[in-house]
């Protein structure tokens, strides 16, 4: 995409995320299913149907905003992570040592989200979208509460049993 204007900017990033979100909704059910420990997997397909809520509200932004539609594209970071995880799936036991590497690659891409509303939020403000301002500051602490969601499981219990 040929970059021009902070309004390009915040388009490419709002796409790459939107991408992001879709391929996230594809890994979640295979992490909850990979994961031995209950919470976890519940955690993982309670941020599953919270993932859903913030598709639709990038959907709501593209059709309260005028000006802003969604360029199709393929969120290369996103793909990575994702593979990331995978890669803990195939390489280990489906037992606690799985879980704590599964909240790992979890966090990593509860970062990558946190890093990309956080700029999409800025942009938005700076370029006068006020509703997506909103709607995008609502989904970034969603991520941040799921980020700790999983650093407590992990610290509270998860890495404690993989510890011994």
């Amino acid at each position: 995409m040929n970059m021009k204007t902070l309004e390009d900017v915040f388009i490419h990033i709002l796409s790459d995320t939107y991408s992001a979100e879709k391929q996230l909704t594809r890994a979640l059910s295979k992490l909850s299913r990979a994961a031995s420990s209950e919470k976890l997997s519940a955690a993982f397909t309670a941020h599953l149907e919270e993932t859903h809520g913030q598709i639709e509200r990038i959907d709501q932004i593209v059709e309260q905003e005028s000006g802003i539609k969604i360029k199709r594209m393929k969120c290369v970071a996103m793909e990575g992570l994702i593979e990331e995880a995978n890669e803990v799936v195939e390489s280990t036991e489906k037992n606690e040592i799985r879980d704590a590497a599964l909240i790992a690659a979890a966090q990593k891409v509860e970062h990558y989200e946190i890093a990309s509303y956080g700029t999409l939020a800025t942009l938005a403000e700076q370029l006068g979208y006020k509703k997506a301002v909103k709607l995008l500051a609502e989904t970034l602490e969603e991520e941040k509460n799921t980020d700790l969601k999983l650093t407590v499981l992990a610290v509270g219990n998860i890495n404690l049993k993989a510890q011994k």
